[in-house]
């Protein structure tokens, strides 16, 4: 079981980039903060990834893979910190997964 994550969840890149959420749920808070859903808009900031030859390719956006199957918000999947999001470039090229440092621990779910 994971603890929900929310728009206050601290979500960061393989490459150390910020990851940002902008959930369209407007009504169901944990710890404060707007849970989101797999569905919302996960845009990623501040990514140094370089190909070999000095390409850059940023992670620009994170695409979850899994989340929780059995919690829903508005009829959504919520990510959990059970689940796996892949951070992907603009090339949609997938660059490793989403790590996970901190949200809400009230709420946990499956």
């Amino acid at each position: 079981m994971g603890n929900f994550l929310t728009t206050s969840s601290v979500l960061q890149c393989p490459h150390g980039g910020s990851v940002s959420a902008i959930s369209t749920n407007s009504v169901t808070k944990m710890g404060g903060a707007f849970v989101v859903t797999q569905s919302d808009t996960f845009t990623i900031a501040g990514c140094p990834f370089m190909l070999p030859g000095a390409v850059p390719s940023p992670c620009v956006t994170v695409q979850w893979i899994t989340s929780s199957l059995s919690n829903t918000v508005n009829g959504n999947n919520a990510p959990t910190t059970d689940s796996q999001g892949l951070c992907l470039a603009g090339t949609q090229a997938p660059q490793g997964t989403v790590l996970i440092s901190t949200t809400q621990t009230q709420v946990s779910g499956t």
